[in-house]
């Protein structure tokens, strides 16, 4: 499957660094544009205005473009699950089937997780049980009822479902064991977390052992954070914190590529020369590497003897 790029915006405005990158959506229309042109798959949607923000922010970049997919960040406990079901399916449906979702912990996150681990169980109890409610309300064809932990529904029903239905793509991550069980039985795309080639591998056996007891190992799909940014390399720095030539980082990049990782994140291009110089040069050295590699790896199986055939006709 070929490697994917998704494009995830900072707070870059040229005369205040505060301003978000949707501010002034004129503005935003015409880097979405170049951001598709240049070899961008998707774009992460993570407005610091909250949730509601998000949804009409996705509802815009996904009218406003032809291809791209929207990453929507969306966080359980603000509005009721039957809400985020109805327009979750209405802004896929409108936009042909572009939109995953990626679910985050708030207001806890991993690191609390030893200073607060009840609170933190507790987030992803409520993570757990929103999505169930999610993926059955996407997927019924009749109401019903639910008095669960956190929610209670009566008659449950949206009747228009979206294009994917309870299949809609949910992006997770985490590093907690009770973070990695609720991504094993939920997520379609795991978003790893920064780290060197042996502990990205580590996370990403221990991802698939959570999966696995849901019979869903062969089924996820990794994404790893990539930040590139200019100045020379540093010699303690993470491999995804990349800098450097653009050949030296697209070399970085095939070595994680080689763990199984399946798109790139890629933070710190946001102003449009930037923008344009990661698609030309390290999006682009990359998608020819693994091009490369693959032909040299299928290339003596195409050439190899037909022993089977030539026994055949011996015989």
């Amino acid at each position: 499957m070929p490697i994917a790029f998704t494009h995830v915006p900072a707070k870059t405005h040229p005369a205040d660094a505060a301003i978000p990158f949707f501010y002034d959506f004129a503005e935003t229309a015409t880097k979405l544009g170049l951001i598709e042109d240049s070899g961008f798959q998707k774009i992460v949607v993570d407005d610091s205005a909250g949730l509601l923000t998000n949804m009409d922010l996705a509802a815009q970049v996904l009218h406003r473009t032809a291809s791209l997919e929207v990453v929507l960040t969306h966080w359980a406990g603000v509005i009721e699950p039957t809400v985020a079901a109805r327009q979750l399916a209405s802004i896929d449906r409108e936009s042909g089937g572009r939109l995953s979702l990626r679910m985050i912990s708030e207001p806890l996150n991993d690191d609390d997780a030893e200073t607060r681990p009840v609170g933190h169980g507790v987030i992803w109890q409520r993570i757990d049980e929103y999505l169930v409610l999610l993926k059955r309300l996407w997927s019924n064809d009749r109401p019903f009822d639910h008095e669960g932990a956190f929610y209670s529904i009566k008659g449950g029903y949206i009747e228009r479902k979206g294009p994917h239905g309870a299949d809609l793509v949910i992006r997770m991550g985490g590093q907690s064991g009770t973070a990695l069980k609720v991504a094993g039985r939920h997520a379609d795309v795991f978003e790893l977390a920064p780290g060197s080639l042996d502990e990205v591998g580590q996370l990403i056996e221990r991802v698939r052992g959570a999966a696995a007891e849901h019979g869903r190992a062969g089924k996820l799909r990794f994404a790893l954070p990539v930040r590139i940014h200019k100045g020379a390399s540093v010699a303690d720095h993470k491999a995804v914190d990349l800098s450097g030539p653009p050949a030296q980082a697209a070399l970085s990049l095939l070595a994680y590529a080689g763990l199984g990782i399946d798109e790139f994140m890629i933070v710190g291009v946001d102003t449009p020369r930037e923008i344009a110089t990661a698609g030309r040069e390290t999006l682009a050295l990359l998608r020819n590497s693994l091009a490369r590699r693959e032909s040299e790896v299928f290339q003596p199986a195409a050439y190899a003897p037909r022993a089977g055939l030539e026994t055949r006709i011996a015989g």
